[in-house]
């Protein structure tokens, strides 16, 4: 398609005004043109959003597609005994369809909730499965395969050594990287500094320096994970990366629960992105990361479900609410609101991938990346008199997103997927997971 526009919404543009214009949108090859009241233009695709809201794809800055088979088989565990029981050895026991079909419920998922860009995080093998699933799924994402070469309880699947850790991560980065029109990117993610070693972080700093890329990597998720860290290192695990120089503007930091204010001022001196994943951190009972102080200290933060094993979905209209109400019985009922979470789950992304420029708010010259939600229905009502925004923080449901448009292409129309066919995705997952489960037994055998 080569033009589309979007006729009578209400378009939430989150640009520096934070206006929000009753009118049409034009988007041409791949970017908005033009938004205003009653545009005069030609389009191939004519949307009428009459009494609907247009509001900026969200971005998600923690994902594991790779996880998003493992739904409901890894509940009421904290992380290590989680990771060790569970996830560990199912992911050793993936194979490439596997990881396909887990990538395609995944972004099906996160599309259908209209999340547009996502920072994902994937398992050792077969992560060039989870790529092409990308391809066609049309959301846009900076992706990597996983790096583990040190670690107890690790699978044999998972151990590998550092020169082929860095190897076909160098490879991928060569076969993804800038693909789709750009919409897809390549991201170094080292798992956590207790599955790695020195040699193979230190590495990824010069690679990630040398070819202009993020790095996305978990820290300070769980007491237990920062112990191991000191024990083996001498240092927390901020202060660990920071010591070998990974601390930077191109690295993307999961949950940062339990920092010091030494770890937080590095990351603030840093400039290091950190991404808050609230539903993962209560169910893992990790804690509740302190993202009003953080949030004063100009730290940048932005949200993400995690994974399905550790969440049960990946919906950020989930999290924002999540994100916003667990702080105000701490910090008051003023501590997080609804704009502020907005801003975290749109623009606020966007600017923790560089591509503020380019996504996270609806502007002329940026990339058509964009969510049309149908608010007209019981639990949104009465609309009258009431803040756009917060009606959608504390009252939207998945349910209400209606359309989705990816760098100017339709991913869902009216709640149909229009880029993978949704009953061959869940007739294959569950044919997966069954393989899957009976695999993983024998696991560490």
């Amino acid at each position: 398609m080569s033009s589309l526009i979007i006729k009578n919404a209400e378009i939430i543009t989150m640009n520096e005004k934070e206006e929000i214009v009753h009118g049409d949108l034009y988007v041409e090859d791949n970017r908005i043109k033009e938004i205003g009241p009653g545009l005069d233009r030609h389009a191939d695709v004519i949307i009428n959003a009459k009494h609907k809201t247009v509001i900026p794809g969200f971005v998600q800055t923690h994902i594991h597609l790779c996880q998003t088979l493992f739904r409901g088989q890894a509940d009421d565990l904290e992380l290590m005994d989680w990771l060790r029981q569970k996830i560990w050895p199912l992911e050793a026991s993936h194979d490439e369809e596997s990881i396909y079909y887990s990538a395609l419920l995944g972004t099906g998922e996160l599309i259908q909730s209209g999340t547009t860009t996502i920072v994902d995080m994937e398992t050792v093998n077969h992560t060039d499965a989870a790529f092409q699933a990308i391809a066609q799924s049309g959301i846009r994402a900076l992706s990597g395969k996983v790096m583990m070469d040190k670690g107890t309880d690790v699978p044999s699947p998972l151990r590998e050594s550092t020169s082929k850790s860095l190897q076909q991560s160098a490879d991928l980065l060569e076969k993804w990287h800038g693909r789709e029109n750009g919409r897809i990117q390549y991201a170094f993610c080292p798992r956590f500094v207790v599955s790695c070693s020195e040699e193979l972080l230190t590495e990824v700093r010069n690679l990630s320096k040398q070819h202009g890329v993020f790095v996305h990597t978990h820290a300070a998720e769980n007491k237990g994970e920062i112990a191991i860290v000191e024990r083996e290192t001498g240092m927390r695990n901020v202060m660990y990366l920071d010591h070998i120089g990974l601390a930077n503007e191109k690295l993307i930091l999961a949950h940062c629960v339990w920092l010091n204010e030494e770890e937080k001022s590095i990351i603030k001196k840093r400039k290091v992105k950190v991404s808050h994943c609230p539903g993962s951190n209560l169910k893992l009972s990790s804690g509740i990361a302190e993202v009003p102080q953080m949030l004063r200290e100009d730290i940048f933060i932005s949200l993400g479900a995690d994974g399905a094993p550790c969440n049960n979905n990946l919906d950020m209209l989930n999290e924002m609410r999540l994100a916003a109400l667990i702080q105000k019985p701490i910090h008051g009922p003023t501590s997080m609101n609804a704009k502020t979470v907005f801003k975290m789950a749109t623009i606020g992304g966007a600017r923790a991938v560089g591509m503020e420029h380019e996504i996270g708010s609806l502007e002329v010259g940026k990339k058509a990346d964009m969510a049309i939600l149908n608010l007209n229905d019981f639990h949104m009502y009465p609309s009258y008199g009431t803040d756009p925004i917060s009606r959608i923080v504390y009252s939207a449901t998945r349910a209400d997103v209606e359309t989705v448009i990816i760098d100017g292409n339709i991913a869902m129309e009216n709640r149909m997927m229009k880029r993978m066919d949704k009953h061959t995705v869940l007739h294959e997952s569950n044919k997966c997971i069954r393989r899957l489960l009976k695999r993983s037994e024998g696991v560490y055998s």
